[in-house]
């Protein structure tokens, strides 16, 4: 601890020698990053570094201090006393003068404010770090800071495996590139087993296993309310039945199929007609769960829970698959019949595709 001491104190000074240690290691970081980002679909428009941010950080503090909003200790550390808002004394820089993570989340605020003018700014971290924006969002506000007040703690529940939490100190953690290839094989595996894909080539099927893979790791995880912890079961989450990112993307694909035999056997579809026609009670009930998409969206965004927008998919894919078993689509010989319930199928898949999307989870036209 005092060698890492030693070396941070190094680094803030500037030394060279660790300068160059510290990018070189950090290039290997953020390759690694890159790579998980990509196969998960995942970009950022401005990425901030707390090798810059901290320097803003510290100029707060020492500002603070000066204007005895702060007070400084025996040994040099500055602190923050926060008794009054109901939590503790926080140490914002150590004695050496270096600085803590507090003090590179204050510069991080201070310059997303400064760049953006938010009204509204988003912290999606860990249910762990509870007290820590808890914390910064207090310090900003002493510091006079009064936009502080839309800081927002996205706080999610955590993420367990069947056989209990993952520790990275007893080598329990999984590991992101690792869990992904295993989905996309768990993928192959099921899709093997349903022969549905054996007549595609090579490259095709591999992209669809990844979306496959994809789509139910995350929606395995989004489905489940985010302040709650959550189990996650790799094998439960690639079934194809059930409240699953398979059985939705099936369902999809399922509609596809619907119209690509349409344009191969010559079946038109007429919108003009849907007027003429009298709907029955399941299709009566397909409309209303499709009218409520755009309420669900905005429940979920106002409230900050994707899991509504996941399940309200699996709930249209139930009632859609309902609606498939009970009635013919391209065998209907009335013309009228067959125009709603085709057009029924066709508003199904646009909604199913944009709620996945508002997921991040793609949907293939074969499985």
């Amino acid at each position: 601890m005092k060698e890492a001491r030693e070396m941070l104190l190094k680094w803030e000074a500037g030394d060279q020698e660790v300068i160059q240690l510290w990018s070189m290691m950090n290039s290997w970081v953020y390759t690694g990053f890159d790579e998980t980002y990509r196969m998960l679909g995942v970009d950022f428009d401005k990425i901030y570094y707390e090798s810059d941010t901290y320097k803003i950080g510290r100029g707060l503090v020492l500002t603070a201090l000066e204007n005895k909003i702060l007070y400084q200790q025996e040994d040099s550390s500055i602190w923050v006393d926060l008794s009054g808002e109901g939590l503790d004394q926080k140490l914002l820089l150590r004695s050496d003068g270096t600085a803590v993570y507090m003090t590179q989340d204050l510069g991080t605020a201070v310059l997303r404010h400064e760049e953006f003018g938010f009204n509204r700014c988003l912290y999606v971290v860990g249910n762990e770090q509870n007290y820590h924006f808890q914390v910064l969002k207090a310090v900003l506000k002493k510091i006079g800071c009064k936009w502080s007040d839309g800081l927002f703690h996205f706080s999610y529940g955590m993420v367990e495996l069947p056989e209990g939490k993952m520790k990275s100190r007893e080598g329990t953690v999984i590991d992101a590139d690792d869990l992904i290839a295993e989905m996309k094989e768990s993928a192959r595996t099921v899709s093997a087993e349903l022969g549905k894909l054996s007549e595609y080539p090579g490259d095709e099927k591999e992209e669809i296993f990844m979306k496959i893979g994809l789509g139910a790791l995350k929606y395995f995880i989004l489905k489940v309310d985010p302040k709650k912890n959550m189990t996650f079961n790799p094998a439960e989450s690639i079934d194809f039945n059930g409240n699953t990112g398979p059985f939705i993307q099936y369902t999809y694909a399922r509609i596809k199929s619907v119209f690509r035999k349409a344009e191969q056997t010559v079946i038109s579809y007429e919108p003009d007609l849907l007027a003429e026609t009298k709907a029955g009670e399941k299709e009566i009930a397909l409309i209303k769960l499709l009218r409520r998409f755009i309420p669900t969206v905005t429940e979920a965004a106002l409230s900050y829970t994707p899991a509504l927008m996941a399940n309200y998919c699996y709930d249209l894919a139930k009632e859609y698959n309902q609606f498939y078993h009970d009635f013919t689509i391209l065998g209907e010989t009335d013309t009228a019949s067959r125009n709603l319930r085709m057009a029924l199928s066709k508003v199904t898949s646009e909604v199913l595709s944009s709620g996945m999307w508002l997921l991040g989870i793609e949907m293939p036209e074969r499985m």
